[in-house]
């Protein structure tokens, strides 16, 4: 009766362990490559969603505050990162990696590496991003909002020059096509200055945005091809929570050097008056305020979610696919002109935005078709021979 009943428990347990197998290849099993495809596009077409409306409508806001009473520089860039808290509540949806955490609890080396790689990687780019909002801030003080958004299609130009260098980018004639025809666009803003003069913009004032707008383009640029490469070469990990701390903490940074800043020019001595003497209101000067950061955000996490997801460039390019949607609404809300020289500017800039979307569009199917090439030599290979 006893070795009856063992036989029976080691039959019982041989089951279990089968199942447990079983169930095991089951969830090892990798999910279908279409149902892959089609949740990085959906995650690209939020990205680009975010893109498009965070950045129409913080530069549009961004420029509202200007219009209607406020003239603080640094609290027009401290509200384009101070945004970041608003982040938090995304780690819990999208936590990091329990595996990651354990790693970097267990391994000593790897806390050391986050230390001295990636804490000085994420200060630089506060630094950098202060810098670059502060000349967002000066352009859109010293030039109507239709005339900064044209002037910043050129940042399509710095960002295939800092791909080149860093992001192994490749210059294609259409590129090089895309690159002339923006710095046209670019030359012909510049050459419109005593236009600008006529309507109430000083001519000094209206250099120094242009060539802060230049400037803060290529800045901006910068900061996208080296996020990527920081992606590929020092964070090495594809989560959105890696996503996520590329855009906390560089916020945090560049908020604290923004607060200095405030401070050591002096603007705060004056944020009340210029909150009282708001043409809207308190009200409308607050909610002005905080919903310039909230776009602002939006907007980031929209970039760096393309430069995760795709490249740099790719990420730049649908910035610039909603530049000429803020000189229509410029227009409709404050009463920007349009002369003959903006549209051709604008006409230019799409020209050179299109000849960038054919190009990326090349190298998908190139991409594809390789891909596909490869899998059809592994699926006929007989032997050492490969059929292809």
């Amino acid at each position: 009766m006893e070795i009856v009943q063992e036989q029976q428990l080691q039959n019982t347990d041989d089951r279990k362990e089968q199942n447990s197998h079983r169930t095991t290849i089951v969830n090892e099993q990798p999910q279908h490559p279409r149902f892959e495809d089609y949740k990085w596009w959906f995650r690209v077409c939020l990205y680009i969603t975010c893109v498009m409306a965070g950045q129409s409508s913080a530069t549009l806001l961004g420029r509202l505050y200007y219009d209607k009473g406020g003239h603080s520089k640094w609290m027009a860039t401290l509200v384009q990162s101070s945004g970041f808290p608003l982040l938090l509540p995304l780690y819990f949806c999208f936590p990091p990696n329990p595996k990651f955490i354990n790693m970097q609890t267990n391994d000593p080396s790897k806390t050391k590496q986050i230390i001295f790689t990636l804490v000085p990687l994420y200060i630089a780019f506060g630094l950098l991003m202060v810098g670059d909002n502060l000349m967002y801030s000066y352009a859109l003080l010293y030039l109507p909002v239709s005339t900064y958004s044209l002037l910043c299609a050129v940042q399509l130009a710095f960002s295939a020059l800092f791909s080149f260098f860093l992001n192994s980018q490749k210059f294609t004639a259409l590129v090089v096509n895309s690159i002339v025809i923006l710095t046209i666009s670019a030359s012909l803003l510049a050459v419109n200055v005593d236009s600008e003069d006529s309507m109430g913009v000083p001519r000094e004032k209206y250099i120094i945005g242009f060539f802060c707008t230049l400037g803060a383009s290529a800045a901006f640029s910068l900061y996208l091809s080296l996020v990527e490469l920081s992606f590929e070469k020092v964070i090495k990990r594809k989560t959105f929570s890696a996503v996520l701390d590329m855009q906390l903490y560089p916020s945090f940074i560049a908020s604290c050097g923004c607060v200095v800043g405030l401070f050591a020019s002096g603007e705060w001595k004056s944020l009340v008056s210029e909150m009282n003497e708001y043409h809207k209101g308190k009200v409308s000067y607050i909610m002005t305020l905080i919903w310039t950061g909230v776009t602002w955000q939006i907007s980031t996490i929209g970039l760096i979610g393309l430069v995760f997801e795709v490249s740099s460039l790719f990420s730049n390019i649908m910035c610039t696919l909603a530049l000429p949607i803020i000189p229509i609404l410029a227009v409709l809300l404050f009463h920007d002109k349009i002369n003959g020289v903006k549209v051709i500017a604008l006409l230019l800039a799409l020209w050179g935005f299109l000849s960038y979307i054919y190009q990326h569009y090349l190298d998908n199917k190139k991409s594809k078709a390789d891909n596909k090439g490869d899998i059809d030599c592994v699926e006929v290979s007989r032997g050492d021979v490969q059929i292809c």
